[in-house]
């Protein structure tokens, strides 16, 4: 198995819909994904093995030195693989490449293990609000 990792790279938005999907376990919902990484985001990472899409992660930015990890997504059968890893390490390299001095990731209890010791993030105090 030989998989390709891409800064910005292409993507149609059906796989990764498709994807969302399957990674999130959800009702298909048609998102532009396209629109909206091309208006609000550093850049995105496209993981591949041939020509199937198997991981994506977007990177949203502030503009200046704050960069944020949303939607890691990796197709269930490579979970585990290494592939969620390399999708962060790379998104971690292009906002380092951007002048980014941080890059910030919020998640689930269950993946704590994955971003703080697989990928490398560090615990910090954060606040939330629930808008819905």
């Amino acid at each position: 198995m030989t998989i390709t990792y891409a800064w910005r790279g292409d993507f149609d938005n059906a796989a990764v819909n498709a994807l969302h999907t399957e990674a999130f376990g959800h009702d298909q919902m048609p998102m532009d994904w396209h629109a909206q990484v091309h208006r609000h985001s550093l850049g995105w990472v496209c993981a591949r093995e041939a020509d199937r899409l198997v991981g994506f992660v977007n990177v949203a930015w502030d503009g200046g030195v704050h960069a944020f990890i949303l939607d890691t997504m990796v197709t269930p059968d490579l979970r585990k693989t290494g592939v969620g890893t390399e999708l962060v390490t790379t998104a971690a390299r292009g906002a380092r490449s951007a002048n980014c001095e941080w890059l910030h990731v919020d998640f689930d209890e269950h993946l704590r293990p994955f971003y703080f010791d697989a990928c490398g993030f560090r615990r910090t105090d954060a606040g939330l609000i629930a808008l819905r």
